[in-house]
């Protein structure tokens, strides 16, 4: 390792340098990684358009990562120097790439406290791709907001927003048993990523969505009128007024996941709200799905690659970012933290 090494920085509103820093030091109960693969996350593009999260203070990004052990601490004994791990970004406070000390876009991560909180890197088995590793993080976000609204088999689920989270939702539902879901979005791009991997995929711009949505999962009767019979719904697009569409057209007895990050309040008919009985549930991070997503990804039973639509050097991170924010063109942008 050289003595210093390049680092991803938020200086200011959509001011986002590559700093030079020095390189991290390896404590007693810490780890230093080698960063191989991170993904830019929605979150990054927010935490940029809002200047960071760290006042007057460069903000590191990146938390979708894995890499190798390059050094462990005295008093670290759950890893070994050159086994490859997935870095859970939120454990012992870290906050990894979101308001920490540290951040994923950098050839060299130094993960905190290891000794003390070693879920904070769990291996990635020898049976899995290295591809599979930086998605490990998504996927996550995508199990929790499935496991808040104990989303089964029977459920008959719509999903608003065809991003990496909204289509990382789609990946967890069908494995659960899920048929016939529905993904809305604006990006008719998206929306061909979404019927590719076997969503009933519907323009958001449709003005007879409510109908569209009973012609897939039937009605149910809500005071004499046909409501879509949708049981859950997902909002991961972080628009306000997808939210307040979500709650004004889904049916008696419905679920809704907020996983997507608001920047706005909503107005919500509280009236309506009442007499359907929707339950709206919050999804944010992430408690114990890292494990329950790799073992989801050992079953074989689907490849998360696809959703990963370019790749880019660290050196050229800026641009790929450029890319990111692009929703005609790209899904998951994967940075290679090595060239």
């Amino acid at each position: 390792m050289t003595s210093t090494i390049p680092q991803l920085q938020i200086h200011g509103v959509n001011d986002l340098r590559l700093d030079t820093l020095p390189a991290p030091v390896c404590g007693d109960d810490d780890v230093v990684v080698q960063v191989r693969q991170c993904g830019i996350c929605g979150s990054d593009l927010g935490f940029l358009s809002m200047g960071g999260l760290r006042g007057d203070q460069p903000t590191p990004i990146g938390h979708e990562l894995w890499g190798l052990v390059s050094e462990a601490g005295a008093n670290v004994s759950s890893v070994l120097p050159g086994q490859r791990v997935v870095v859970q970004p939120l454990i012992h406070d870290n906050n990894i790439g979101n308001g920490g000390t540290e951040g994923g876009f950098s050839p060299y991560l130094l993960v905190r406290g290891v000794a003390q909180s070693p879920d904070s890197l769990l291996p990635l088995p020898d049976t899995l791709p290295d591809a599979y590793g930086a998605l490990v993080e998504p996927l996550s976000v995508a199990q929790h907001g499935a496991n808040r609204v104990t989303a089964q088999a029977q459920d008959k689920a719509v999903i608003f927003g065809a991003g990496p989270i909204g289509l990382s939702i789609l990946l967890v539902l069908q494995y659960r048993g899920l048929e016939n879901i529905i993904v809305v979005d604006l990006s008719e791009a998206r929306l061909t990523a979404a019927r590719a991997l076997g969503a009933v995929a519907l323009s958001a711009n449709d003005s007879d969505l409510s109908s569209k949505l009973i012609e897939c999962h039937g009605s149910a009767s809500f005071f004499g009128m046909p409501m879509p019979a949708s049981s859950v719904y997902f909002e991961a697009t972080g628009a306000r007024s997808v939210f307040e569409r979500i709650v004004d057209i889904s049916g008696p007895g419905s679920r809704v996941c907020l996983t997507g990050v608001h920047k706005e309040k909503a107005t919500l008919d509280l009236i309506m709200l009442l007499a359907k009985e929707i339950s709206i549930i919050s999804a944010m991070g992430y408690d114990v799905e890292f494990p329950q997503v790799i073992e989801m990804l050992q079953s074989g039973r689907f490849d998360p690659t696809v959703l990963v639509t370019h790749h880019f050097p660290l050196s050229q991170v800026t641009q790929a970012f450029e890319v990111a924010r692009d929703s005609e063109q790209a899904i998951k942008v994967m940075i290679d933290c090595q060239t």
